[in-house]
């Protein structure tokens, strides 16, 4: 489930404040750097790369890295101008030093010297992350360089040293390789050690061939940039197939070195001293059970929800933790800290503990890079209880006792022990319990057609939980409701939310969003049987693989890390659930790829009950296995589980008669009335609750809440929706002045005039309905053929048969294949009983023509009925309701020829259908001459 919410955020922005004691130096460049071509700015012209000169040089020694960087660009426009015209340059002065060796800008044959004319660096201290959490000490000298101009070259040359006493005298660097197809003139990267230091260096890109060559006690290293494009790499590849332009170096001999060195940092011998407030902690926990695995978690439990996350990076604090004691005082600290602070928990209560690190973005590519530091990003601990592994991550949200196996998805990480060890590989498996679960209940026992009532509640644990009870604690109700809104849209199709609540258990760390309100109905018609869709697990799993080229062919897919999902829906049906059944799947496929999915399908009491479960341990997916999960997959989604209703199950307005009767419609009823209480001065209430009595076909109603919404938005559509109404039901007067009202807001648009002139001719008027036709023709556009169709109707009911057919004509010699133009010939003729063999013909050819050939089919049975062709006309009818169950036309029709046939009861019943569905059909038919 991906849910679509912003976690709202407290952002705390600190000053710019200037340090005196914290300086650049200014110096010129070291002598062991080779310079770089200079920049003819004479020569450049627009056609020049903008990045003129990037020159990294990199030296390592004593411990000490000594970053070297030329940087030329060409500025070429006022946005760049802007960006560029303002000199930012951070360094971390407890682990070393900022030099700057140049400043100059390049005009033509000129070098202005910016340094020598006295411009300097100011130094500020500027957490530029603190939206992240993140306080780094880093300081950021600053200088706004003046006379700058569009054309000119921007050159600086500036050194970083930087040491760091947690590596006990070990250096690590990463250079990042410059790839084609970056447009620049000059790059060089180059890395010199003294040929004592046993130095490894290694490049994670693709088609790097160099070699160092020794010179004067030193090994130097240049590498051919820009390198080669990188290769495209399919996006679910494995982290290691996704090669990253950078050069790392270190002294790190292995990873069991990198182990033994990191470990002191971790000491916890001391750290929670006897009768201080952490030792008063531990003794609760240690009071509360006798369990280490309970233990475990209450410390786990302790860290994460007492302490707050912040990256501190200063003092020496990249890797190096604040102490337990001070984490404890201060009640926030980043992973180092945390993590230290866990550990000396567990080891206080005699748990079996180990800080592991890990890298939380690069996965199985850490596998393949240089043993150092700089290949991890987090600290989490490792811990063993009855044979179990512990993941514990301080820094994580909701973890509970059941969550305490959980595996992260890091691949490979290295436990810090004071003898060393290496890289230790995870092994991925489902979750305990289900990140989400979703219980998801349609009131239809008022039928399958009509607008449905439902409950849901998602449960969300671990940080999802976390993330919405934060989020809720601190928005408003409108942000509250929208969050809630986007998280149920996963499951339920928009409709109308009329409540909705979050509740939390800090126990469990389970968030509960619940919601109810209306939705169409989930059930649609395929192959005249009501059907639906009850599968959210399968139709959700998405493997989109792509391996098509060649390069790719050999490449597994990266799964993911683990997942899991419980779905539970259940369904009340009408008629108690008579004849209702599944189709498709009632049990999964056990495994699709890396995951396990399962469900049982019921029907009891009136209730469709569908759980399902998907279960996703993550990892990789070889790629001898694709083809067969694509065909797994293909034959899951082929086969899906969905309910069907009983073939002869009853049309709307059968179900509505029902529930008129028997009161099944007053849920619904209080629904709406609940969603306008809610929202009284929104017009999208009314106008919700006008849809659902249209299709209740309580006209009265619609049109009242019709009333409420113009009140509220005067749309075009609510005039023209209000308009369709009154016209139905004979209120013709106030029908022209709502069309005329959407005239006025929407001037010049066909879909008034077009339903203008019905009611026009409708109020035997068709002389005012041809001249408004006639002169939106006049008017050209794309509404040509509807304007025609209308004016033969009107020549029509005018009694001008012969002329309405002809405008027919024209139009379709024009358009011969139109269905509508031949429909609506076939319509004519056979309403005015005119030419009948012809009218056989042209509804014949737009039947085989039309896609949904309901509307032509009902023209047919008109013409049939004029021919006294009854049986014909009867079996086109049932075609046309098999198609359409709700034509009130067809009903009508064929209730008057099965009452011709003798069949009084079925042809009553049909009249009374069609006369609820549009209570002046005997009036329009009438006029066609066909009378009950």
């Amino acid at each position: 489930m991906k849910l679509k919410i912003a976690a709202a955020m407290l952002l705390v922005s600190s000053s710019s404040v200037a340090l005196a004691s914290e300086t650049p130096k200014y110096a010129p460049a070291p002598d062991w750097v080779v310079a770089a071509p200079p920049v003819d700015g004479a020569k450049l012209d627009d056609s020049s790369p903008i990045l003129q000169t990037f020159d990294q040089q990199d030296r390592i020694e004593n411990g000490t890295v000594w970053e070297y960087r030329d940087t030329a660009i060409r500025i070429n426009s006022m946005q760049m101008l802007n960006q560029a015209g303002t000199v930012q340059l951070p360094w971390q002065p407890d682990q070393g030093d900022l030099i700057i060796h140049k400043a100059e800008i390049i005009r033509g044959d000129q070098h202005i010297d910016l340094l020598a004319k006295g411009a300097k660096f100011t130094v500020l201290h500027r957490e530029q992350q603190m939206e992240k959490l993140m306080l780094d000490g880093v300081l950021t000298a600053t200088m706004t360089v003046e006379g700058l101009r569009v054309g000119d070259v921007l050159r600086m040359v500036v050194s970083t040293t930087r040491k760091d006493g947690a590596l006990g005298g070990n250096a690590q660097a990463l250079m990042q390789l410059m790839a084609k197809p970056a447009p620049i003139r000059f790059a060089r990267t180059r890395l010199t050690w003294p040929k004592t230091l046993d130095l490894h260096w290694k490049s994670l890109a693709d088609g790097v061939e160099a070699k160092p060559v020794e010179k004067d006690g030193y090994e130097i290293l240049d590498l051919p940039v820009p390198l080669p494009k990188e290769k495209d790499m399919p996006k679910d590849a494995p982290m290691r197939f996704h090669r990253v332009p950078l050069l790392e170096a270190s002294t790190f001999g292995d990873w069991a070195q990198v182990s033994e060195v990191m470990a002191p940092l971790y000491a916890t011998d001391g750290t929670i001293a006897d009768g201080s407030d952490l030792a008063r902690e531990v003794a609760k926990i240690e009071q509360a059970s006798s369990d280490p695995k309970v233990r475990a978690a209450a410390a786990l439990r302790l860290v994460q929800d007492k302490v707050r996350y912040l990256f501190k990076g200063m003092d020496g604090g990249n890797y190096e933790p604040q102490s337990p004691a001070k984490t404890w005082e201060l009640r926030y600290g980043d992973c180092k800290a945390k993590s230290l602070l866990l550990l000396a928990l567990l080891r206080k209560m005699g748990i079996e503990a180990e800080p592991v690190l890990a890298n939380s973005k690069l996965g199985d590519l850490v596998a393949m890079r240089l043993p150092s530091a700089a290949a991890f990003d987090h600290v989490l601990i490792r811990a063993k209880v009855g044979g179990e592994t512990l993941w514990l991550d301080g820094t994580r949200t909701g973890d509970r006792l059941a969550d305490m196996t959980d595996t992260p998805n890091f691949d490979h990480v290295l436990p810090l022990r004071s003898d060393g060890a290496g890289l230790l590989a995870i092994q991925l498996h489902p979750d305990a319990r289900p990140a989400v679960d979703v219980a998801i209940r349609y009131d239809q026992t008022a039928g399958l057609s009509l607008p449905t009532p439902y409950t849901i509640a998602v449960k969300l644990r671990g940080p999802l939980a976390d993330m919405v009870h934060s989020a809720e604690t601190q928005n408003d109700e409108d942000k509250n409701e929208q969050m809630v809104e986007s998280i149920i849209s996963d499951y339920i199709d928009g409709g109308v939310m009329t409540d909705h609540s979050v509740d939390y258990d800090a126990d469990a760390a389970v968030a509960t969003v619940h919601a109810s309100g209306i939705v169409g109905s989930p059930w649609n018609k395929k192959d005249n049987r009501y059907q639906i869709g009850l599968d959210h697990v399968v139709s959700g799993f998405t493997f989109d693989v792509d391996r098509a080229k060649q390069d790719w062919r050999d490449i597994p897919v990266n799964m993911g890390g683990p997942s899991s999902l419980v779905v539970h829906t259940s369904v009340a049906l009408p008629d108690k659930g008579k004849g209702f059944a599944f189709e498709g799947d009632r049990t999964l496929p056990q495994e699709i790829a890396t995951t396990h999915f399962s469900r049982t399908a019921t029907i009891e009491d009136g209730v469709m009950k569908v759980d399902e479960k998907s279960l996703s341990a993550g990892g990789e997916l070889p790629v001898e296995d694709i083809a067969a999960t694509r065909a797994a997959l293909a034959k899951a989604n082929a086969n899906l589980l969905r309910g069907v209703a009983p073939a002869d199950y009853a049309a709307r307005w059968a179900e509505v008669q029902q529930d008129r009767a028997d009161g099944r419609l007053d849920a619904l009823k209080a629904a709406y009335a609940k969603a306008i209480e809610k929202e009284p001065d929104d017009a999208q209430s009314y106008l919700n609750r006008a849809y659902f009595r249209s299709q209740v076909f309580d006209w009265k109603g619609a049109i009242a809440d019709y009333d409420k919404a113009i009140a509220l938005n005067a749309t075009a559509d609510n005039y023209l929706s209000r308009a369709a109404i009154r016209s139905m039901l004979g209120e013709h007067e106030a029908a022209v002045k709502d069309i005329e009202a959407a005239r006025k807001l929407e001037p010049g648009a066909a879909g008034p005039v077009l339903q203008l002139a019905g009611v026009y001719s409708d109020m035997g008027q068709p002389d005012k309905a041809l001249a408004l036709l006639d002169e939106q023709l006049a008017s050209g556009g794309d509404d040509k053929s509807n304007l025609i169709t209308q004016k033969a109707e009107v020549l029509a009911r005018a009694g001008r048969p012969q002329d309405a057919i002809a405008a027919v004509d024209a139009m379709i010699a024009k358009k011969p294949g139109n269905t509508q133009l031949l429909n609506q010939r076939c319509w004519v003729k056979g309403t005015t009983s005119t030419d009948l063999p012809s009218a056989l013909k042209d509804c014949t050819k737009a039947i085989e023509l039309a896609e949904s050939p309901a509307g032509q089919l009902d023209s047919r049975a008109m013409v049939y009925f004029k021919m006294d062709r009854y049986d014909d006309a009867l079996a086109d009818l049932n075609a046309a309701l098999n198609l359409v169950p709700d034509l009130p036309a067809s009903m009508f029709l064929r209730g008057v020829i099965r009452l011709r046939q003798g069949d009084k009861k079925a042809g009553e019943a049909d009249l009374s259908a069609a006369r609820l569905m549009s209570p002046r059909i005997d009036e329009r038919y009438a006029k066609y001459g066909v009378k009950p």
